[in-house]
C-alpha cells in the first residue's frame, strides 16, 4: 500500500483542491512486488464475514451493529440501497447524525457520525469509524466494478468491527486475502422451489418478469397491461427515483407484477411470491451468455421475503424460437433450491493508489498485475479507456505535473451514466477537461447545461436520455474543486433529476398501466351482477363497502386505489347497476337539487360536469331569443330514455327561469325583427345587441336615426347618453354574469358591477362589460351618463341666466362624481371626453384668508370631422365686420348659443333649446336605404354564437 498516510487516506471529498508541489517518490521495487497483496495487521483480526444467499437478513444485522456503535460507515453497490439503508439509519439515529454520499448526492450534516455510501464514495480510511460494513462484496468478480469491491474489501476497517457481507461463493476469497476474519454463514429465512413453466396469462399474483432487454422488458409490460390490467417497471437505466415510485405502485397493490431486468436482483426488497423468467441469458458486455446459477439464484432469491416461501420458474412463448420451451436444467434447479454454487476462484484488481508524476506513470501503475494468485487484473473498465483514449491526442500530451495528472484521471473517471460507448464519452470528457485545466466550471455555464435538460416532455427513451445526461451533471457539480457555487449547481442538478423521474413514472404509468382493468374483485368466480352495488351520498359506488369508483355528475370514473381481485368483473358489476342508479340521480336531480345546477361556459352544469350545452337558434325567422335549445352531453348516455326525456324537459324549465334577467335584451331582439320600427332603428338596435347593450356614442351610428324613433327606442330601454348608447337594465350584475356564462360575451365581467373600478382593477387592454375609462379609472357607462347630465343641467342654468353671453363659463358641483368614488382629477377627465374644459381657479395669495374661487367650465362640443382638439382662430378685425354684415336676431335668441351638431348634449324636457346661429345649411346625411332584410337576425346570431 503505497503512502498510506497521505492523500488516498482521505475521503474524496475532504481531499484538498490542488496537489501540493512536492510529489512522493515513485514506489520502490519491494512495493512494487508487493502490488496486490493481501494485508496482515491487527485490523484483520477485527474483520466478521457474515455470507449467505438472499433473504438472510444479512444487511438488517449489519444495520443494528452499526447503531450499536459511537459511528460507522456502510458501503452499498447501488445508490438506491444506500439510500433505502440512509433513510432507515436516519429514523434511528435523528437526521444531523446520519450522512448520504454517492456520486451523484451528498446529504452530510457537519456532526454527521454515520455514513451510508456507494463503494465508489467509500474512503479507503483505516479506523476512522468504529464500524465498516461492505455490502454485496461478491461483486469483486464483476468484470467493470470488481476492482472497487475487492478494494474496499482489503482496505476498508473500523476499528471495533468490520463486517463484510456477501454470498456463500465469496467464502475462498475471504480466507484467502484476510486469514484472520471470522466467517459466518446464516441459513435462508424461508424455502424456494421450482414452480416450472407457466403462460404470462395465468402469471399467479404477486409476481415478478424478469427479462434482460428493453424491448423485452416493453413487450412483457404490454403483455400484462392486456392481461392483468398492467405492471410496474425496474430497469438499471432508471433513475433511482423512479424505480423508487414504481415499486411503490407494486408494493401499495395498485398493480400485482413487476418487470424487470437484473437489476431487481440487488438492493430492491420486494413482496414477491413468484420470480418469472422472461429469459435465461444476457449480453454481458462482450458475448451474450447464459446467466450462472448463482446469478440465477440472486434474481431468484427475491421471491418469498423474510418467513413467506417464495417460486421461481420461466414463461412459455420465450424460448430460442426453435420449439423447445425456455426451462432450467436439473442441476440449475438443484443449486438455486439448495443454495449450492461453485465458489469464486478469482476477484479481479487494480491498484487504486497510482502514481500521478506522468500520465504514462498513470497508466502502467492502473496496468499493474497483482502478485496474489486470487487476484487479477481488472478487464479494462471505461475509465482506463477514456484515459488511454484521450492521453494517445494532443489533450493528453499537454497534461503537465502530479497535479494535472490526478485532476485528468478524476475527469476521466466520470461514469458513464449515457451508455454512449469509450469514442462518444471520451468526446464529453474531452471538452469537460478542456474548462477544468485553466480552473473551474463557472456557474452560469453549468446553470445553463443544466437548464437545457430541464424539459418534461417526451416519450420513455427521450426522459431516461435526459435522466441520463443530468446524472452526468449532478456527478460534476458534487466535485469540490470542478464547480463554483457548488452546493447551489448540485441542488440544481438534483430538482431537475427529481422532476424528470416523476415524469419518467408518469409515462411508465400511463404507458403500462390501465386502471380501469387493474380493478379486481373481492373474489374471483362471483357472479357481477349479484353483488349489491350502493350509491353513498359523496357519490362513491361501493361494493360490500369497498369503493370502486365515484360518479361525478352522471360520469362515473374508476377508483383507481380499488385493489381486490379480479377488478374487470368488479367494474362490469358497478356499470350493470349505473342505469337504474343514473335514473334514480336524474329524479333527485329535478325535486331536490335544481339549487346546484349552475351556467358556465355555455352549458348546464352540476358538480362540475357538463350535463347540455346551451344553443340559440340564429337563422332569420327561426324562434328567438327567449327559446334556447339544450343539447345533451355524452355523460347521460347511459341514463334510461324515460328518465333522460324527464330531466330533459325540467333542465328547460330551469333554464328560461334563469334566462329572465335577460328580458331586456330578449326585447331588443324582438323590436330588431318587427319591420314597423324602421331599417334606421332596427340598424341601431342590431348594433346595441352585438355589442352586447353598450356601445360609444361614435359607433352608434346616429346620423342614420330619425329623432323621431328615439322615443321608440327609449321605451325599449335604450338611454341615449352624451358618451354612450346602452340599455341601462343589462347593466346589472345579473345580466352582465349570465351573458357572461352563456358565453356570448367573453369579455370581462365584474361580478358586483361597482360604481367605480380602482386603478388596476382590471387586466391591462381587458375592461370589463359595461365600464368605461376614467383617467386612471373606470366608471359603469350609466353613472358616467348621471355626471354628465348634471354637468348639462348646470350649464343650462348658467346659460339661461345670461343669454346673451357667449360660451358662458358655469360652476360644477363635484360632489356627485365623488360620491361614487371617482377621484376629482378622473372626474375633470371624464367630463373633458364630453367637451367641457375646465379653468382651475388660482389659488389664495400667501396670507389670504377665505374659501378658495371655485373652478370655471366652459363646454365646446367637438365638431363633426375633428381630429384633435384646436383653439379657434382669433381673428377679431375679421369677427367684428362679420358681425357687421349678419342680420339683425330676435329677441330671445342668445348669439352665443352653439348648435349640438353631434347630439352630444340631450334635450331637457320643458326646456328650450338655444337658435342656431345663421350658417351655411348642413349637407344632408348621406341615406344608405333601408337596412337589408334579414339583418337583424344575421347580427342576432352572430352575438348569440358568442
Amino acid at each position: 500500500m503505497r503512502n498510506p498516510g497521505g492523500l488516498a487516506a482521505l475521503p474524496p471529498w475532504c481531499k484538498p483542491d490542488r496537489t501540493p508541489d512536492i510529489v512522493p517518490a515513485p514506489p520502490s521495487a519491494r512495493q512494487l512486488a508487493s502490488l496486490g497483496s493481501p494485508r496482515e495487521n491487527a485490523a484483520d483480526a477485527r474483520v466478521r464475514a457474515v455470507l449467505g444467499p438472499t433473504n438472510t437478513g444479512k444487511t438488517h444485522l449489519a444495520i443494528e451493529r452499526m447503531c450499536g456503535h459511537s459511528s460507522g460507515m456502510m458501503g452499498f453497490p447501488l445508490r438506491l440501497l444506500a439510500r433505502e439503508v440512509y433513510d432507515r439509519v436516519r429514523a434511528i439515529k435523528g437526521d444531523k447524525q446520519v450522512a448520504l454520499i454517492t456520486g451523484e448526492e451528498r446529504i452530510e450534516p457537519p456532526d454527521a457520525r454515520y455514513f451510508l455510501c456507494t463503494a465508489e464514495a467509500m474512503p479507503r480510511t483505516s479506523g476512522q469509524h468504529a464500524f465498516v460494513a461492505l455490502d454485496e462484496a461478491q461483486l469483486g468478480a464483476d468484470p467493470e466494478r470488481g476492482h472497487i469491491f475487492t478494494d474496499r474489501l482489503l482496505h476498508a476497517r473500523g476499528r471495533e468491527e468490520t463486517m463484510i457481507l456477501g454470498s456463500a461463493t465469496l467464502e475462498p476469497m475471504v480466507k484467502a486475502l484476510i486469514p484472520k476474519a471470522e466467517i459466518t454463514s446464516r441459513p435462508r429465512f424461508s424455502t424456494l422451489s421450482h414452480a416450472g413453466i407457466c403462460k404470462l396469462s395465468r402469471l399467479p399474483k404477486r409476481s415478478a418478469v424478469v427479462a434482460f432487454s428493453v424491448e423485452q422488458v416493453y413487450a412483457m409490460a404490454e403483455a400484462l397491461r392486456r392481461f392483468r390490467g398492467g405492471a410496474a417497471v425496474v430497469m438499471g437505466a432508471l433513475s433511482p427515483e423512479t424505480r423508487n415510485k414504481q415499486v411503490a405502485m407494486f408494493q401499495s397493490g395498485e398493480v400485482d407484477y413487476i418487470v424487470a431486468t437484473d437489476a431487481i436482483g440487488m438492493g430492491l426488497n420486494l413482496d414477491l411470491d413468484h420470480v418469472a423468467f422472461a429469459a435465461l441469458s444476457k449480453f454481458d458486455g462482450r458475448r451474450k451468455r447464459r446467466l450462472t446459477p448463482s446469478e440465477m439464484a440472486q434474481i431468484a432469491g427475491r421471491a418469498g421475503r423474510h418467513q413467506r416461501d417464495g417460486t421461481f420458474g420461466t414463461l412459455s412463448g420465450t424460448g430460442k424460437g426453435d420449439g423447445e420451451p425456455l426451462a432450467f436444467t436439473d442441476e440449475e434447479v438443484y443449486a438455486i433450491e439448495e443454495h449450492k454454487f461453485a465458489p469464486l476462484t478469482h476477484l479481479f484488481w487494480r491498484d487504486a493508489d497510482p502514481r500521478f508524476d506522468t500520465l504514462n506513470a498513470l497508466i502502467a501503475d492502473l496496468e499493474a498485475r497483482p502478485s496474489h494468485a486470487i487476484l487479477k487484473a481488472a478487464p479494462e473498465a471505461i475509465d482506463m479507456a477514456v484515459l488511454r483514449r484521450l492521453a494517445e491526442d494532443d489533450i493528453g500530451r499537454s497534461v503537465r505535473g502530479a497535479g494535472a495528472v490526478r485532476r485528468f484521471w478524476e475527469a476521466c473517471s466520470l461514469p458513464d451514466f449515457r451508455s454512449l460507448g469509450v469514442e462518444q464519452h471520451a468526446r464529453f470528457v474531452a471538452r469537460l477537461w478542456n474548462d477544468l485545466r485553466e480552473g473551474y466550471l463557472g456557474a452560469d455555464f453549468v446553470a445553463a447545461r443544466i437548464a437545457e435538460l430541464d424539459r418534461m416532455q417526451g416519450d420513455i427513451d427521450t426522459l431516461q436520455g435526459r435522466i441520463a445526461a443530468i446524472r452526468s451533471w449532478a456527478y460534476i457539480c458534487q466535485r469540490p474543486d470542478w464547480v463554483l457555487a457548488r452546493d447551489e449547481m448540485a441542488a440544481r442538478a438534483r430538482a431537475v433529476e427529481a422532476k424528470l423521474s416523476d415524469a419518467l413514472h408518469a409515462r411508465l404509468t400511463e404507458r403500462f398501466v390501465n386502471r380501469r382493468t387493474t380493478l379486481l374483485m373481492k373474489s374471483l368466480g362471483q357472479d357481477a351482477s349479484a353483488l349489491p352495488v350502493t350509491l353513498e351520498p359523496d357519490g362513491h359506488l361501493t361494493v360490500e363497502g369497498m369503493s370502486i369508483g365515484r360518479l361525478e355528475g352522471f360520469r362515473f370514473h374508476v377508483d383507481p386505489s380499488a385493489g381486490v381481485a379480479d377488478r374487470r368483473m368488479l367494474l362490469a358489476a358497478g356499470e350493470k347497476a349505473l342505469p337504474a342508479l343514473l335514473a334514480d340521480r336524474a329524479d333527485w336531480l329535478l325535486t331536490q337539487g335544481l339549487g346546484e345546477l349552475v351556467i358556465s361556459g355555455g352549458a348546464i352544469r352540476w358538480q362540475e360536469r357538463a350535463l347540455a350545452d346551451i344553443t340559440f337558434p340564429g337563422q332569420p325567422g327561426a324562434g328567438n331569443f327567449g327559446t334556447p335549445k339544450l343539447a345533451l352531453t355524452r355523460d347521460l348516455v347511459l341514463v334510461p330514455e324515460g328518465a333522460r326525456a324527464k330531466l330533459e324537459a325540467g333542465l328547460v324549465q330551469w333554464l328560461d327561469k334563469q334566462l329572465e334577467p335577460l328580458e331586456p335584451l330578449r326585447k331588443l331582439a324582438e323590436a330588431a325583427r318587427d319591420p314597423e320600427a324602421g331599417s334606421q332603428a332596427r340598424a341601431l338596435v342590431i348594433t346595441l345587441i352585438e355589442a352586447r347593450g353598450v356601445i360609444s356614442r361614435e359607433d352608434a351610428g346616429l346620423e342614420h336615426l330619425p329623432k323621431e324613433m328615439r322615443p321608440y327606442l327609449r321605451k325599449l330601454g335604450v338611454t341615449f347618453g352624451a358618451l354612450d348608447i346602452f340599455a341601462a337594465p343589462l347593466l346589472k350584475p345579473a345580466p352582465r354574469r349570465l351573458l357572461h356564462a352563456l358565453g356570448l360575451d367573453l369579455r370581462p365581467v365584474q361580478e358586483a358591477m361597482l360604481p367605480v373600478l380602482a386603478e388596476g382593477g382590471w387586466a391591462k387592454g381587458r375592461l370589463p362589460a359595461g365600464y368605461r375609462y376614467a383617467g386612471t379609472q373606470a366608471i359603469r357607462v350609466d353613472l358616467a351618463e348621471k355626471i354628465l347630465r348634471a354637468a348639462f343641467d348646470g350649464r343650462a342654468v348658467a346659460t339661461a341666466a345670461h343669454p346673451k353671453e357667449r360660451n358662458r363659463a358655469f360652476r360644477l358641483d363635484m360632489a356627485l362624481a365623488v360620491s361614487v368614488g371617482l377621484e376629482a382629477e378622473n372626474a375633470r377627465r371624464l367630463l373633458g371626453s364630453a367637451g367641457f374644459r375646465c379653468d382651475r381657479a388660482r389659488p389664495l395669495a400667501e396670507g389670504a384668508f377665505g374659501p378658495p374661487a371655485p373652478d370655471r367650465w366652459h363646454w365646446r362640443p367637438r365638431r363633426p370631422g375633428e381630429k384633435d382638439e384646436r383653439r379657434p382662430d382669433r381673428r377679431p378685425e375679421r369677427d367684428h365686420q362679420r358681425k357687421d354684415q349678419r342680420p339683425p336676431r330676435g329677441k330671445g335668441k342668445p348669439a352665443d348659443a352653439r348648435p349640438n351638431r353631434d347630439g352630444a348634449q340631450p334635450p331637457r324636457d320643458g326646456g328650450k333649446r338655444p337658435p342656431r346661429p345663421a350658417q351655411p345649411p348642413a349637407r344632408p346625411p348621406v341615406d344608405t336605404g333601408p337596412a337589408r332584410a334579414g339583418g337583424a337576425f344575421d347580427k342576432l346570431a352572430d352575438l348569440l354564437k358568442g
